[in-house]
């Protein structure tokens, strides 16, 4: 199977032989298990102070008995304050919790490691079909060949203008400026700081980031990643798969070194 390369001004350069790699079965499946498990490595565990809630001075009647009131622990003093008021148990207005979060809950998921692999080689054949793409959610309009491929001279870009012409060139500003049009929430997310939720759009896939990183600091949803540093998290965020990649021709190449056991066996089969 081959792919169109491009120039970073837009016109064809050529063609180049896909990796093997790209004939993976699509499998949404076993990308969302990846991205759960994978996600989970993130976590940070989190638990509550020993004796929260448990702070105050309350005790039950004694006997706990025969008063005509309930036997819930109620705050202790002279009056004035929360004098009397149910405190300290669970069931009462800042008293402890019931069942707390703890350090030691284990949200650490492990992931099979052909299972890794399968998926994110799932993942990037799937960067092939307009179809998918599409259907995540981007603007693919009149952009012909899948995935798209362009010179290494991307890696050499620092500055956002001349980026901006790339992605001009490749027809992929259409992708970029969906995100402007996303309306700032409000509620309970706009009290916490996060009135503005920023999409995802494009993503390069080269073997130098140093210089692209600078060149797309300023473009909303777009951001670059090693190809030796590509995963399941990159290519399906959100576990939705697929989002639009453009990758460089020495990514490519670096792709085809990426070994497999189902990829042994497709080309025994083939």
């Amino acid at each position: 199977m081959k792919a169109t390369t491009y120039t970073i001004t837009g016109t064809k350069e050529g063609e180049v032989e896909l990796p093997i790699i790209f004939s993976t079965p699509y499998r949404r499946e076993l990308i969302h298990k990846a991205f759960t498990n994978l996600t989970s490595h993130k976590f940070q565990p989190q638990g509550r102070h020993p004796s929260a809630g448990q702070d105050v001075v309350a005790d039950t009647n004694d006997p706990p008995t025969g008063q005509g009131v309930s036997r819930v622990a109620r705050s202790t003093g002279g009056g004035g304050g929360r004098s009397g008021q149910g405190a300290e148990v669970a069931s009462t207005r800042g008293g402890r919790q019931a069942h707390p979060p703890i350090v030691g809950k284990v949200i650490y998921k492990k992931l099979n490691k052909k299972e890794n692999k399968l998926a994110l080689c799932s993942a990037i054949a799937a960067t092939a079909s307009k179809d998918l793409v599409e259907l995540r959610g981007h603007k693919v309009e009149g952009i012909e060949s899948f995935p798209i491929i362009i010179s290494d001279d991307i890696e050499s870009i620092s500055k956002a203008g001349e980026m901006v012409k790339v992605l001009d060139s490749l027809k992929l500003t259409q992708d970029v400026d969906r995100l402007q049009s996303r309306k700032p929430r409000s509620g309970q997310s706009r009290l916490r700081g996060r009135s503005k939720k920023v999409g995802k759009s494009v993503l390069f896939v080269t073997m130098d980031t140093s210089n692209i990183k600078k060149a797309i600091g300023a473009l909303l949803g777009v951001e670059a990643t090693n190809v030796k540093d590509l995963s399941v998290l990159d290519l399906a965020p959100g576990s939705d798969p697929i989002r639009l990649t453009v990758y460089s021709k020495s990514a490519i190449t670096e792709i085809g070194k990426i070994k497999s056991a189902h990829l042994e066996i497709m080309v025994k089969t083939q």
